[in-house]
């Protein structure tokens, strides 16, 4: 969770608009409880084995991610994780680097 509260520190700083979060299950009441108190957008994902993704930050980036429609990252299309990897804060030399090798492996 301290990862968490970091997050939402760096989104409410404007350092990124959208964070993601792997928790167990059993912490998703308590992520969305202080999602909710901080009026932050968020999209939770069940990822199955007892985890889910919590996806959280600007309602945009938020929209974008549900029009993915997809369950587990390693579904996303390259188009789809070079997009994502931006939104996160990821640094843009390198996602399109790794945009490249997708679509010429």
């Amino acid at each position: 969770m301290e990862v968490f509260h970091h997050n939402i520190y760096e989104y409410q700083k404007g350092l990124r608009p959208l964070c993601l979060c792997t928790f167990n299950r059993e912490k998703t009441q308590k992520a969305e409880e202080r999602l909710i108190k901080e009026n932050i957008s968020y999209y939770i994902n069940e990822i199955g084995d007892g985890k889910i993704n919590i996806y959280f930050g600007n309602q945009a980036c938020i929209e974008v991610i549900k029009s993915f429609n997809k369950i587990n990252l390693c579904e996303l299309t390259a188009q789809e994780d070079f997009i994502l990897g931006i939104m996160l804060g990821y640094d843009r030399l390198l996602q399109c680097g790794r945009y490249l090798k997708k679509i010429y492996i």
